[in-house]
Formats: structure tokens, C-alpha cells, sequence
């Protein structure tokens, strides 16, 4: 998990007095995980964050489900994602279980409204656009690359550079964390970890905004979105402290492990939540033992699905990937490498390819939104 971090004024103690210029206290508010039992922040408002002058009427957004039980490779093409200006409709759910939602994004608009998930914490990877962060916890700039980890609860706003914009999304019922094995005791991450503190980036240039007026936030909650208007800006912030906050990481900051013969995608392993674990599939060099088969085997995952997202490069073990891609491995049946890539990886010294792979330990389902852009009869690509 993220470390201590600290932002703006705070008072010398916790759960003490401490005043505005103009004589007002400002309003401290606990963000916390698990009741009072696990990370938590202190945040300093301008105003009370409860402020609510109406409720509008919630819609769903809870996905349609087409395939409820899937024993078939899959596969879909996340760029025939129609891009759309709202931020929370061109967010689709393709894949889903209860420990997890697996989303496609094509945002072409800057958010005019405020967004807060209040059933799972979020992972954005970026993979087309750039743009900023903005939360009452500060700023995160982000582009090509970049996951954004975004805690529950976070009220937060994404502006994008252009309009062109691809996000590639997990909605998770538990926190996503740095794998356990990757830290010591007190949470730090140890020297064999493949990036350390340095490769993360916390919010900055806290921004202090005294408004007041009409601020949509849109609250999701048990699959329906709530429209919630306050009466003051949600950025209004003079400082905080503590360990609960929004933070990125770039997929061009993982530093790949390898060794003579042919790695396990464990090695890859990046985030983990409950029930699944994130992969980051970079550039690298290949194995060298003098016989070894670049090539990954064939694998029979019995209690995993396997997703791959294909970011960019060229990937050994498929043929005819495009950017955005994605494959549905579901465990049960074994799936490998296609026809003549074993073959033709021997010899290889490096590859370039980039790619996020999630292994969920539960089934997914297919949504219909995925059967809008599925490549079809993927499951026999590997006939030759």
C-alpha cells in the first residue's frame, strides 16, 4: 500500500481545534477503510462535506448478462468501443463477477461533473490520451501508460488533453495492492520488488477551491448511479494527511524479471485484490539458457480465467493481435500458443511487446456489451 503522505496545512494533533483565518473551524473529515481498522485519511474542509441541497432519481448501470457460464475461449476488440462524451456512459462492462467489474472507456469530453464510486476501488490504465486527476487529495497528471489506482470513496474529475481517449478499467469489491510478497512487514516494498516507492506517484498541487453554488456528483452505489448536488465545491481542501489516497503507476516503470528458461506470469504480477491479480507484460529480453523455448507452454488453468489486454508491440505467442484487444482464457480448458510461434520464438533475444493481463479466480460472465465487439470463432484460431 501506498506510505504516509501529507499535503497542505494540518493541525499540530488530530481531533483538535483548528481555525480559518476568518474565526470558522474548518470541517475535519476521517476517510476510512473497514469501520476504523485499516488505512484511513484526515482531511480539513473549507465547509462541512454534507452539504447536500438534492438527490436526483438513481438509474442502473449494473451490466446486462449474456453468457452466465462460458467454457470457450473468447475474444474482443476493445477499439470497436464507440467513444462517447459522457464519462460515466462511455464506461462499458464486459466482463464481470462479484469480485470484479472489467470495463472498456473511450471518454471524448473532459468531465462537468463530479464522480464518486462508492462500491469498488478503480484501476484506469491509460492507453490512448492524457490528461489530469483532479481530487480533493490534489492532482495526478497521467498519460500513455499510466494505471491510476483510485481508492472507493473518492469523489474525483478527469480532464483530457484531446479527445481521443482509451481506458482500460477494473472495478474491484476489495482494495488493489501491491502483492503481498512484494513487501516486508511494515508495508515497504523490498529490493527484489520489480518498483519501489520511487516508480509511484501521490497527488500534487493541492488546490484549495472556496466555492459555493450547484456541484453534481454522480455516486455509484450497489449498481445504480446516484445524482447527489452540493452546495460547495468537493475540492475545498486546505490539507490532509494519512494513508488513503488516489496514486499512479506507469506500466513503462515495471522492470521485467527473467532467467534462463521461460518465466511464469507470476513474475509479472503487478496489483492483486481479492480473488484476482494484475499482470504487466513488458519489453524485455528473452531467456537464456542456450535451448530455451521463449514461447509460454501450454497451460491448463483449472481455477483462473486468463484476460489479456493488448496494449501495443508484437506478441510472440499470437497471431494477428491488435491494439486493444482482449482475450478470454476462462479456466477449465487449456489454451497456448498458436500455431508456429513455438517454433518461431527459438532463437529470439527480446521482445517488445506490452500488455495488461488480469487472472480472476472466479468465472467471469460476458456481458452483452462484449458481444457487441467479439471477434469471431477466436476459439479455433489455433486449428493453423
Amino acid at each position: 500500500m501506498p506510505q504516509y503522505h501529507i499535503l497542505g496545512t494540518v493541525p499540530h494533533k488530530r481531533h483538535t481545534v483548528f481555525r480559518q483565518p476568518n474565526g470558522n473551524l474548518y470541517a475535519e473529515e476521517l476517510v476510512s477503510t473497514e469501520g476504523f481498522s485499516n488505512v484511513y485519511s484526515l482531511l480539513y474542509h473549507l465547509y462541512p462535506p454534507t452539504l447536500v441541497t438534492s438527490v436526483g432519481e438513481p438509474y442502473s448501470v449494473i451490466p446486462e448478462i449474456a453468457i452466465a457460464n462460458n467454457l470457450k475461449h473468447h475474444s474482443f476488440q476493445g477499439f470497436m468501443t464507440a467513444p462517447e462524451a459522457d464519462y460515466i456512459q462511455s464506461r462499458k462492462i464486459v466482463l464481470t463477477n462479484s469480485d470484479l467489474h472489467i470495463a472498456l472507456a473511450a471518454p471524448s469530453a473532459s468531465m462537468n461533473y463530479f464522480f464518486k464510486n462508492a462500491d469498488a476501488d478503480e484501476m484506469i490504465f491509460i492507453h490512448v490520451g492524457s490528461g489530469t486527476l483532479h481530487t480533493a487529495y490534489g492532482k495526478i497528471k497521467f498519460s500513455y501508460g499510466d494505471y491510476l489506482i483510485i481508492p472507493r470513496g473518492i469523489i474525483y474529475q478527469l480532464t483530457f488533453d484531446t479527445p481521443e481517449n482509451r481506458h482500460f478499467i477494473i472495478e474491484s469489491a476489495t482494495p488493489i495492492v501491491t502483492p503481498k510478497r512484494y513487501r516486508n512487514e511494515y508495508g515497504q516494498l523490498l529490493e527484489h520488488s520489480p518498483y519501489c516507492e520511487r516508480d509511484i506517484r501521490k497527488p500534487e498541487a493541492l488546490e484549495t477551491i472556496d466555492q459555493t453554488g450547484e456541484f453534481q456528483i454522480m455516486i455509484k452505489k450497489q449498481g445504480y448511479i446516484f445524482p447527489y448536488v452540493y452546495q460547495t465545491h468537493p475540492f475545498d481542501v486546505i490539507g490532509w494527511d494519512g494513508n488513503f489516497y488516489p496514486w499512479a503507476f506507469s506500466i513503462h516503470d515495471f522492470e521485467p524479471i527473467t532467467g534462463r528458461v521461460h518465466q511464469p506470469p507470476p513474475v509479472h504480477q503487478t496489483f492483486e485484490g481479492h480473488n484476482f491479480v494484475v499482470c504487466s507484460f513488458v519489453p524485455r529480453l528473452y531467456d537464456y539458457h542456450p535451448q530455451a523455448i521463449p514461447a509460454p507452454y501450454h497451460h491448463s488453468n483449472i481455477d483462473s480465467d486468463e484476460i489479456l489486454y493488448y496494449v501495443d508491440g508484437d506478441f510472440m505467442s499470437r497471431k494477428s493481435v491488435t491494439k486493444g484487444q482482449i482475450t478470454l482464457h476462462p479456466g477449465g480448458i487449456p489454451h497456448g500458443p498458436h500455431p508456429g510461434t513455438v517454433e518461431k520464438s527459438i532463437g529470439a533475444q527480446r521482445t517488445e511487446e506490452l500488455a495488461v493481463m488480469v487472472d480472476p479466480f472466479r468465472p467471469l460472465q460476458i456481458t452483452r456489451a462484449a458481444l457487441n465487439i467479439e471477434l469471431p470463432d477466436y476459439h479455433k484460431s489455433w486449428l493453423g
